[in-house]
């Protein structure tokens, strides 16, 4: 007699994770202070980065492994400090350690920057940019811009996955994320700034309507494109998800990856054009 549960239905592992995750998520963002927030992105970060390194490293490179978390943990450190200047000069001091580093190696291992690349485009891929929500969170109003932002990446995710599913044709890059079509990302961008405009009509009010639609449009592109981006490098790895941390959603690469591009956008349009 087969005694094994059946497997539940990815949707539904997808809605079960979701359903558990978010009120946590909220309840931190909202209610915790700015401390927990950090030390959520930096838990976040650290996982992101060891997924990061199983696809691009696999087994062995134990060093450079251990350089990218040392990094992006000084790299957090920085954000934490709120001190742009100092983050800037942690990784500028960073590249050129893990430069001079490789020269202590090349002995033993030979001549090879593929490797030393690796290391230098995870760390300002995942830690640098993943850093913005911390930098943000510590802005005037940072709770309600932090919310802006997730409400702009998740509405528009939630739109083109019932668009692209019922009305997608036109394949947008099938190399790349064959799923995807450019039917999918009309609703992407209408969704987030359908949703980017109740969240600022119901909790954001202070923040003008032209802005919220400028971020919205330019926020649900970079998104996609941070998407596509992460989908290059799982396709290069060879793997369908980055991890398996998160039932029905993959590691957190793969939740993570349009947030990536949509907080530095978000906060370098709040910094300078909306001051």
């Amino acid at each position: 007699m087969n005694s094994s549960r059946p497997e539940m239905n990815p949707h539904m592992k997808r809605w079960a994770t979701g359903v558990i995750a978010v009120p946590i998520l909220i309840g931190i963002i909202a209610y915790g202070p700015e401390e927990m927030f950090t030390l959520l992105i930096a838990f976040a970060t650290l996982a992101g980065m060891a997924e990061y390194n199983r696809m691009v490293f696999g087994k062995g490179f134990r060093w450079e492994k251990a350089e990218t978390l040392v990094v992006a943990l000084f790299t957090l450190l920085a954000a934490a400090a709120g001190d742009r200047a100092l983050l800037t000069a942690v990784l500028s001091f960073a590249v050129m350690v893990i430069l001079m580093l490789n020269l202590l190696r090349v002995d033993e291992e030979g001549l090879d920057m593929i490797r030393v690349g690796k290391v230098i485009v995870g760390i300002m891929y995942i830690p640098l940019l993943l850093s913005h929500f911390i930098l943000i969170r510590q802005t005037s109003s940072g709770v309600y811009w932090i919310f802006f932002i997730l409400v702009l990446a998740f509405s528009g995710d939630i739109a083109a996955y019932y668009v692209g599913s019922r009305m997608g044709k036109t394949k947008l890059l099938p190399k790349v994320s064959p799923g995807k079509t450019v039917e999918g990302t009309i609703g992407l961008v209408v969704g987030s700034i359908a949703g980017a405009l109740l969240f600022r009509q119901l909790f954001f009010p202070l923040l003008p309507v032209p802005h919220a639609v400028i971020m919205a449009l330019v926020g649900s592109i970079a998104g996609q494109l941070g998407d596509l981006c992460e989908s290059v490098l799982k396709r290069t790895a060879g793997v369908k998800d980055s991890g398996a941390m998160l039932p029905g959603h993959g590691g957190i690469l793969d939740r993570l990856d349009c947030l990536m591009f949509i907080t530095p956008f978000v906060y370098y349009y709040r910094v300078f054009i909306i001051r």
